[in-house]
């Protein structure tokens, strides 16, 4: 009899706490359910908090913060050699999607490459030379613990993993476009033949030059400088090389005889190029910009010519493979994204609207 008590005793609590479980969770909104439900990343309470840590996007439920956000804009913005307030409201939409678009591939990326390490080895070397162009882009140490701060690298060593997780990133793309990447003989003849005038070689000079500046200088003074300087030349009283080192106001050039090497109109100051280039071959004389008064000898002289299939079947061959990378990239990002859309939670109400 007390055996039996025992037993309907304990098979009483089993049912009240049975009863309890089942009411905490589908009766009542009990501690029970109320932690299991915050413990799901995509309920109500979970995305909330999420917000008020300024997630801005999730991808296979690591988190996208504002902060990284940001800084990955004014990265981009600064390559771009743009400001954030030069940016109408819809121009900054734009921007902020495109940026967290990068973002949200380079995560996506990031989990892809991690399954298939065994193929994507990085070398120190590989990972040596990216940290140096990595850190070359910082002014100061100060400036680049800063950006490490903002997203999240807490030292070298974090930052060296993250640089090598990147790099097998590019690799693991590489991997899937390098098929698609092929260029033919047929478009590169095609390419040639429907870009052949802009593919010319255009006329070149080699030409030396004396500078006088005139910024806080009188004009009359420099250019008696100037004329004394062709005086010099024309009665051989000093050689080019000599006045150049003794005048001119270039220092990357004036140790080297004023010599400015093989140049095309294109490249060059248009109120420069325009004299330079009606100049005869080996006469010297004196032109006047708006930078200050130059001494002016051409050496050489080469005319337009057209290349040749053959001298422009490398540059062509590397030309239409860049572009057939850059779309194949791009094909494949997108591609991925749909593929794993329903592990990418965007929280729009976090970005600018």
């Amino acid at each position: 009899m007390r055996v039996f008590t025992k037993f309907s005793l304990r098979f009483a609590v089993y049912l009240v706490v049975v009863a309890y479980l089942l009411g905490d969770l589908y009766l009542f909104d009990g501690p029970i359910h109320r932690k299991l439900r915050a413990s799901d990343p995509n309920s109500p309470e979970a995305i909330a908090e999420a917000k008020k840590n300024g997630v801005v996007a999730r991808v296979f439920n690591h988190q996208i913060t504002r902060s990284q956000l940001n800084y990955a804009m004014s990265e981009r913005l600064w390559l771009e050699g743009k400001r954030r307030e030069d940016l109408s409201p819809d121009a900054l939409k734009l921007f902020t999607y495109a940026v967290l678009g990068d973002l949200i591939d380079h995560e996506l990326l990031r989990v892809k490459a991690k399954v298939n390490t065994h193929n994507l080895l990085v070398s120190d070397s590989e990972i040596n030379e990216r940290l140096k162009r990595f850190v070359g882009k910082f002014e100061t140490k100060g400036h680049l613990q800063t950006a490490m701060k903002a997203q999240g690298i807490p030292n070298e060593k974090t930052l060296r993993n993250r640089i090598a997780a990147r790099i097998q990133q590019e690799k693991y793309v590489d991997l899937r476009v390098s098929p698609l990447i092929t260029v033919s003989e047929e478009e590169i003849t095609d390419f040639y033949e429907a870009n052949k005038e802009q593919l010319r070689i255009p006329e070149r000079i080699r030409a030396r030059h004396i500078f006088i500046a005139t910024l806080d200088k009188s004009v009359e003074e420099t250019k008696q400088t100037i004329d004394a300087a062709l005086a010099d030349l024309e009665s051989k009283t000093k050689d080019f090389v000599t006045i150049a080192k003794e005048l001119s106001d270039d220092p990357a050039t004036k140790d080297q005889g004023g010599d400015l090497g093989w140049m095309s109109k294109s490249r060059l100051p248009e109120d420069f190029a325009e004299q330079v280039f009606t100049m005869e071959k080996a006469e010297p004389a004196i032109i006047r910009t708006k930078l200050g008064w130059h001494l002016v000898e051409v050496v050489d002289r080469e005319a337009s010519k057209t290349r040749t299939l053959e001298e422009m079947r490398d540059e062509i061959t590397s030309a239409l493979s860049a572009r057939k990378r850059k779309q194949a990239v791009e094909d494949f990002r997108s591609a991925l994204r749909k593929f794993e859309a329903h592990k990418i939670d965007i929280f729009h109400d976090m970005l600018p609207q």
